[in-house]
């Protein structure tokens, strides 16, 4: 396996766990994560990761920056990933 995609595997499987762990602390009202982080984790290739979060713990789901926003950082990192293996 290459780096690139361990450090994917990483970062969406941190992503996914982060999107749990906020909606189990926003069910108590308890500290949450920041959207800062959790936009962060996507932006540096964690997108798909938050992405099934968000679907399969119907977390975020009513949040415009996320339902908009999540996918079209996924749609930028598939035109670089494109660009960049077919260099």
């Amino acid at each position: 396996m290459t780096f690139e995609f361990l450090f994917l595997i990483l970062f969406n499987a941190v992503g996914f766990v982060l999107m749990l762990v906020d909606k189990q602390k926003a069910r108590k009202n308890k500290w949450r994560i920041a959207e800062s982080t959790l936009f962060s984790i996507a932006a540096v290739g964690g997108s798909l990761g938050i992405l099934l979060g968000m679907h399969i713990f119907r977390h975020k789901t009513k949040h415009i920056a996320f339902t908009a926003g999540i996918p079209a950082i996924m749609a930028v990192q598939i035109v670089i990933g494109i660009i960049l293996y077919s260099i």
